[in-house]
């Protein structure tokens, strides 16, 4: 089993320099680093409570943030005193980060306390259940670290106990202080008859047997009785777990599998108030518990930073946190590996989508989709010529047909634009940054595919005309029951190669905004009246529910070549026989957005939107137009 290391921010650290007749002119450090209760554990879905019974530890080092590149010092001592863990030590360590501490100190900067541990066993208590654990009650949902190595302590900014305290001596009057209730470090002599029966208290008279009988000192007698003490706490929390959820297993050996980096990106959804939150509800609670108060933009960055290696105060040095922040790298066991821009891509992607959809989508419903894999030019083949089949001879011999070739070709381009998160948006923590710009972004990316595409759309002089039988104009040609029947029947006239009916009919009525009122009415009402006084005519509307009908504002739009209110299209199913076509690279329809870390003439994040698609007229067999004038 591999086991992390997992950090707890505890206490926080206050300290001075050496006595003047120190013989080791060195700053020492004294602290409680733990309090024994529940700790909230960056990739824990649930508080952990260190067991102290069972926390071991050889030589302990001290460093800043958890940093194997910035150490500060040594822990001399390390002991458990009640529920409580102490330490005190030497500020050995010649770094810049030790210096800086030193001075920071000076000036009354309140640091505070982080130790790392190794899990080595772990119990789960489940959500009611109860254990006395350091000497409190604890209550579940939460693990129970039975076992653990403690490993290093770190100098940090922020303290996640807030019932620690920490005092500070001078460097003499710490090495002669003396502590009560301690498990010691190291042994020392054996223990008399009496001693041994006040240590044990009438408790596991094996052991206290067995410790007359080998002489064992205080050191030794404690650990026996701590191990015996830890394996009936073990065992009865195992028999609460089993009455309480027999079915389920009730000893985890490993950390539980929650990923930090999703949990930043879920914290970031919720604090967004996005409206769909698509993580696991262990992300979820563990996002809520973590960032009660919603996480900033800030906080964020700062976050990713310090899980890639960065040691820094805060977001104090910008550029070196955008660097470790954007330049995650591999580092020792327990670690994690935090690719912040990674996190950013994934939310304002899904911001990005919701403004991409936020835009008139029309030309999605009358066009033909196609996949392309590169940025060449794609030619599509529609076969014609003699294909009709023929009366079979007797003796059963097959005619031979014909096939000719038309083409139609299309090429996808890319579109793109960059925006950049400036660094005071960052430092005043303004979330807002990373889901309005993306918003944009998309919004900003379905206009320039719209204008692409209704700008190829409207230079059709060329492709509905009256030679071709796909056009006509005229006082006649205004929208109406007439004027629909007109160009139903031009659209039923439309031969293919061979002069064969196509075969296929109408199924889309495409009109401007101008025009969406007289359209809704072609296709819902059953009767349609003029009181033109004297006049008499059916009033039964023949097209009502035959044509569906689409609406763009792009098609009365001046700035576009082509543009009028009045023209009007009836167009096959784009499936059946497009007029127009749009290619998509490798079939992604919705543009990408990247992050990264500004140039260096920038200080801020980059986004960079993008979208690979081309646009092609098609078939001038799919559609008739009418100018809806003269």
């Amino acid at each position: 089993m591999q086991h992390k290391l997992m950090r707890i921010e505890a206490s926080r650290i206050t300290w001075i320099e050496a006595a003047a007749n120190d013989p080791k002119p060195v700053p020492r450090f004294s602290m409680i680093a733990y309090t024994g209760g529940p700790i909230e554990v960056w990739g824990w879905d649930d508080p952990v409570v260190f067991d102290l019974r069972g926390l071991r530890w050889e030589r302990v080092i001290v460093q800043y943030a958890h940093s194997h590149w910035a150490g500060v010092g040594h822990a001399e001592r390390v002991w458990v005193e009640g529920s409580t863990l102490h330490a005190e030590g030497l500020i050995s360590r010649a770094t810049q980060e030790a210096r800086e501490i030193v001075e920071s100190a000076k000036r009354g900067f309140p640091w505070q306390a982080s130790v790392g541990v190794v899990p080595l066993e772990v119990v789960r208590l489940h959500q009611g259940q109860q254990a006395n654990v350091n000497g409190k009650e604890i209550t579940g949902p939460c693990y129970i670290v039975q076992q653990g190595e403690l490993i290093e302590i770190s100098f940090v900014e922020l303290p996640a106990d807030a019932n620690t305290t920490a005092t500070v001596a001078a460097a003499s009057a710490v090495a002669n202080a003396t502590v009560a209730n301690t498990t010691p470090i190291t042994g020392g002599k054996s223990m008399t008859v009496d001693e041994l029966r006040e240590l044990f208290g009438g408790r596991y008279p094996d052991i206290e047997a067995k410790a007359l009988e080998e002489n064992w000192d205080g050191a030794k007698c404690r650990e026996q009785i701590a191990a015996r003490e830890r394996e009936e706490r073990k065992q009865q929390l195992l028999a609460a777990m089993r009455d309480s959820r027999p079915q389920a297993p009730a000893v985890h050996t490993s950390q539980p599998q929650v990923n930090a980096a999703r949990v930043l990106e879920t914290a970031v959804m919720i604090a967004a108030q996005a409206d769909t939150i698509d993580y696991t509800p262990q992300e979820v609670e563990a996002a809520q518990r973590r960032w009660r108060r919603g996480l900033g933009l800030g906080e964020l960055i700062v976050e990713a930073a310090r899980a890639n290696g960065y040691t820094g105060p805060g977001y104090r040095d910008t550029r070196e946190v955008m660097r470790y922040a954007f330049q995650p790298r591999i580092e020792a066991a327990g670690f994690s590996n935090i690719d912040i821009g990674g996190i950013l891509s994934n939310v304002v992607n899904k911001f990005l989508l919701d403004g991409f959809v936020s835009v008139e989508r029309t030309w999605r419903n009358i066009c033909a989709v196609r996949n392309v894999g590169d940025f060449k030019t794609v030619t599509s083949y529609r076969l014609t010529g003699k294909d009709q089949y023929e009366l079979v001879p007797p003796g059963g011999e097959l005619q031979h047909g014909t096939l000719g070739e038309e083409t139609y070709t299309n090429k996808a381009n890319t579109y793109g634009l960059m925006l950049t998160i400036d660094r005071q948006d960052i430092i005043n923590d303004d979330l807002g940054a990373i889901t309005s710009v993306p918003r944009k972004l998309g919004a900003g990316a379905a206009r320039k595919l719209n204008s692409v595409f209704w700008t190829t759309f409207l230079n059709n002089a060329s492709f509905f005309t009256t030679a071709r039988g796909n056009y006509f104009e005229g006082a006649a040609s205004a929208l109406g029951i007439d004027s629909l029947t007109t160009a139903e029947t031009m659209f039923a006239q439309i031969k293919d190669a061979d002069g064969n009916p196509t075969g296929i009919d109408p199924a889309i009525l495409l009109v401007p905004t101008a025009l969406s009122a007289i359209g809704s009415q072609l296709f819902k009402s059953m009767e349609l009246r003029d009181t033109t006084a004297g006049t008499k005519y059916p009033v039964a509307n023949p097209h009502q529910g035959k044509f569906r009908v689409e609406v763009s504002r792009y098609l009365g739009t001046p700035s576009l070549p082509g543009a009028s209110n009045t023209a009007w299209y009836l167009l096959a199913d784009p499936n059946d026989l497009p007029v127009i076509e749009v290619a998509f690279l490798n079939g992604q329809e919705s543009p990408t957005i990247e992050t990264a870390d500004a140039d260096f003439s920038v200080l801020g994040i980059q986004l960079r939107g993008y979208h690979d698609f081309g646009v092609a007229l098609q078939d001038h067999r799919g559609g008739v137009k009418s100018k809806g004038s003269t």
